[in-house]
């Protein structure tokens, strides 16, 4: 029973959290641009908006592109840099600290958004349940590290990274690397997936939009021509010149 219910979440949930990810944000894109956003409280209050934001963005995305670095690097393209040992200190210091810097911001964020009536009344559901889920995430990767710290020679580091990489590559036996190991590592792998699952659904689309302004370097040159205003109704007749047959 135990085997096949980890089949089912490492080894099927992971690739449906994957396809409505991407056809999800592509089919919102196409039919409903206008939401391709995030809706701004700014404008009814201010406050510790800046700082929260400035603190989790910055604490997140640190977070995501370490984990994207160091979950889908193969063990042998840095092991003769640096060992798998000093490779999950630095992992842990590393995003420790940013984890502590996103949820700082998170929960000034969160804060901010239940404790004032006005933006409480304009906000979704959506919108407060994916905070609530965004800070318990942070929370449980936060949890992660003492547990980590129990095993400083990387092996478990070493077996979540072999699951993602054979996942992703479409091998068998991932899920039995994760055999042993702790909930909190399973609750966290579990509601990160979940989170891409609700993805096109929630304000976090507007992550690609982030992401598209680098199409802006390789954009070429628009013509823009100006639009005249009262000219005669038979303005682009070609005229006929004199002689014409």
């Amino acid at each position: 029973m135990t085997d096949w219910f980890n089949t089912v979440l490492f080894g099927i949930y992971p690739y449906i959290c994957l396809a409505v990810f991407f056809i999800g944000s592509w089919m919102r894109f196409d039919r409903d641009q206008y939401t391709w956003k995030t809706d701004s409280s700014q404008l009814l209050r201010k406050g510790t908006l800046r700082w929260g934001s400035n603190l989790f963005h910055c604490g997140v995305l640190f977070l995501f592109f370490g984990h994207a670095f160091g979950m889908l690097t193969p063990h042998f393209l840095y092991e003769g840099l640096i060992s798998t040992g000093a490779k999950q200190l630095l992992a842990m210091v590393c995003g420790g600290i940013a984890g502590v810097i996103a949820l700082i911001g998170l929960t000034m964020l969160l804060v901010r958004r239940l404790g004032d009536e006005r933006i409480r009344a304009t906000s979704k559901f959506s919108d407060i349940l994916l905070l609530w889920l965004l800070w318990i995430q942070l929370a449980l990767g936060l949890a992660t590290i003492p547990l980590s710290a129990q095993h400083m020679d990387g092996s478990v580091m070493v077996s979540l990274a072999e699951w993602a990489q054979r996942l992703l590559t479409f091998r068998s036996g991932g899920v039995e690397l994760l055999a042993g190991k702790s909930w909190v590592f399973k609750a966290h792998m579990f509601l990160g997936m979940t989170l891409f699952l609700i993805f096109p659904f929630t304000r976090l689309v507007h992550v690609w939009s982030g992401f598209a302004t680098l199409g802006y370097l390789r954009r070429p040159y628009q013509l823009v021509r100006a639009r005249r205003l009262n000219l005669p109704a038979d303005h682009q007749t070609p005229t006929r010149r004199n002689g014409a047959a």
